[in-house]
Order: structure tokens, then sequence, then C-alpha cells
């Protein structure tokens, strides 16, 4: 599970671009119960809080881009990351840069067009809470080829990955850290993309203890339900939901891999 210790290689941050920061701010404090509060002369944009602690962040979208989540993955060294991933088949969207004294980060594109960031720690080594109610639990690649993305990753965080089968016929891969335990040090998992129209893209899962009643929060603020609650055996209840700007996002009941 994801953990506030952040090895190296696991999720560490994630952020949101927004054609309008106060109405989807708006939006996710009806779901979640998140505050935001903009960090000054960043050009709007801010930390997305619960209780206090950041569980994310949201900023304005860029010219020509969709709304969507973006997944940060920390690492040692943001050059030499963004360097082995250009080696193997990365686009790099914005080279490395530093963030004031917080951290130094980059944003780049898989080789099948899923978009990631990457956090090299300073100041700021990731997200205050995560894996508890309302927070990141889980990260998710859906590709349209979970092999050639797994080996993408091996090669730039060297990542491992072990095959679950949650039902028959259903193929999921998890992944964990380079180092440590792997069960332990699992964060996230690659499976099929539903649809052929459907881009690789990597969604957040947010932990929630009532499922049913999120999704029905989010629909009453203006989302839209694009996987329905239901229980997946051997991982418990999930659905997707699209925030008012199309960005989507998963809840799940309990932890994926005890529930």
């Amino acid at each position: 599970m994801i953990t506030t210790d952040f090895p190296i290689g696991s999720p560490c941050w994630i952020d949101l671009g927004s054609p309008d920061i106060p109405a989807t701010a708006g939006f996710y404090g009806k779901v979640f119960g998140w505050d935001f509060l903009e960090v000054p002369g960043a050009g709007g944009y801010g930390f997305l809080q619960l209780g206090g602690r950041t569980v994310g962040a949201l900023g304005n979208l860029d010219p020509g881009s969709r709304s969507a989540w973006t997944t940060y993955f920390r690492t040692e060294d943001a050059d030499a990351t963004v360097k082995a991933a250009e080696q193997a088949g990365a686009t790099v969207r914005v080279p490395p840069m530093d963030v004031m004294r917080e951290g130094r980060f980059a944003a780049l594109t898989d080789p099948q067009g899923a978009e990631f960031a990457i956090w090299q720690a300073g100041g700021t080594k990731g997200l205050d809470a995560v894996s508890e109610e309302g927070a990141l639990v889980w990260a998710e690649l859906h590709t349209s080829g979970p092999d050639v993305a797994f080996a993408f990753y091996e090669k730039v965080f060297g990542w491992r990955v072990e095959n679950f089968e949650p039902s028959p016929g259903m193929s999921y891969r998890v992944l964990s850290t380079a180092a440590g335990d792997q069960e332990a040090t699992s964060f996230g998992g690659i499976a099929p993309t539903m649809s052929p129209e459907q881009p690789s893209a990597w969604t957040p899962y947010f932990a929630t203890a009532d499922v049913d009643a999120r999704v029905a929060g989010a629909t009453a603020a203006g989302g839209t339900v694009l996987m329905p609650a239901s229980d997946v055996e051997n991982v418990g209840r999930i659905a997707w939901v699209a925030d008012p700007n199309g960005a989507p996002f998963a809840l799940i009941k309990g932890d994926p891999e005890q529930s």
C-alpha cells in the first residue's frame, strides 16, 4: 500500500489541472470534504487538504490539455530518471526544474501515451495523508499494452510485478517498488484499457468506507459515473467517476490488496 515513507519509485503526489479552479475545488469539497489552500505566488496552484493535511493539489489547466489527474513518482535524481525515461521511449513534456526549495520535478509521457510526473524531494517529500479515508490509496494504469508498459516502467523505476487474477479471465498486474517486501511496497497496478477508444492513463483511487455514498455525492455535485459501484471479487467495492471537467478518478472501499 502507499505510505508516507514514499520509497523510491512509489506515488508521492497527485495534482489536477482545471479550467476553473474555484469550481473544481468546490466539487471536490462536496465529494470528499477537501479544502483548497492557494499557494501565494504560484499562479493559482494550491493544495487540496483534508483536516489540514494535503491530499492533492490543484492548478490551472495547460492550454490544449484535457483535465486529468497527474500521478508523481518519487525519484532520487530527477535528471537521471528523465534520461532513462527518454532512452526507454518517453516524451518529456516539462524538463527537470526546481520548485523553489521544495523539490525538483519533471513531466513525461510514456511510450503508449500515459502522462505522469516525477518528484525529487527537497523540503516536501510528498502528500501528508495517504491510504486513509478521502486520500490516495492506489494508482492504476490502464493501457493497450500492459506488458510493454511494464517493461518501460521497469527500466525507469525498477518496479516489480506480480500477476493477479481477481476473477477467471481477468488479468491484472500488481506493481511494487524496487526495494523492500514486494507485498508491503505494492502501490498500484496495470490493467488493459476497457475499450480501444480509452486513452492510456494513470488514474488515482481514493479510499472510502462508502463507495455508493461518494458516487451519489459526486453526481449531485455535477460529476458523471463512468463505472457504477460494484463488488469485484478479491478486490473490494469500486466505482469510477469523472468530475465536471471530465477528469476521471476512482473510489474503493478498503485497501485494494486486503479487500
